[in-house]
């Protein structure tokens, strides 16, 4: 997503460099966690993925605009299952920061905003997942009642932060008020076919056993907690 250039103004856009700054700094936390755990080459191989994924994303995939921003099939939920949190992020924040340098330059001036509203959900979906998903499960067993609740935390996540900057940026007028809901309403595909597009990746993951303690890919893929 992309949320429309003028949305928020320069005399309050202060607000989305606290909350990218807070993103990035949680960001920073697992990346540290991930290292810890993995290496600093498995962290860096993983976010060079998610980095080149994201961009494929945003640039490939279709994407149209509705309302206040631009619907996306970003694969949120996919990236954090098949690479983990911290690379998932790091790949969100490099994937939307190379398009925006490079093909969109007139987004740079929203990327706190865009940024925020896309990592997170991503941290509120890593929340969710020990709740939804049973300590013995890896994800490659994942049914699609577990991928859409991730999903749908993802992409709600997404809906509420724009509606979030719309509100901030033009107040609860009824023009503000139905274009939110048009954005809202225009994602509700995304919700369904994002966690169908995981059960695909992971049930191809499941074959590839070779690839059990890759550093390239999280643990958790192939491995009970």
């Amino acid at each position: 997503m992309h949320i429309e250039p003028g949305l928020v103004d320069s005399s309050k856009i202060w607000l989305s460099y606290v909350t990218a700054a807070g993103a990035g700094g949680y960001a920073l936390k697992l990346a540290a966690e991930t290292i810890r755990a993995r290496g600093p080459l498995s962290l860096l191989a993983r976010s060079g993925a998610t980095t080149a994924l994201v961009f494929a994303f945003f640039e490939i995939l279709p994407h149209y605009p509705v309302g206040v921003s631009e619907v996306h099939l970003i694969l949120g939920s996919t990236l954090f299952l098949v690479f983990g949190a911290a690379p998932a992020a790091i790949g969100l924040a490099l994937g939307l920061l190379i398009q925006g340098l490079f093909f969109a330059p007139f987004d740079l001036p929203q990327y706190g905003m865009n940024v925020t509203t896309l990592l997170v959900p991503l941290f509120a979906l890593s929340a969710l997942a020990p709740r939804v998903i049973a300590a013995g499960t890896p994800y490659v067993e994942l049914k699609y009642r577990q991928a859409l609740a991730l999903s749908t935390t993802y992409q709600a996540g997404i809906v509420a932060w724009v509606a979030f900057w719309a509100f901030y940026g033009h107040g609860f007028t009824a023009d503000n008020t139905a274009a939110i809901a048009s954005f809202g309403g225009a994602y509700m595909p995304v919700i369904i076919i994002e966690p169908l597009v995981d059960l695909v990746v992971l049930a191809a993951a499941k074959t590839l056993h070779r690839l059990k303690g890759n550093p390239l890919f999280e643990r958790r893929l192939f491995e009970a907690a």
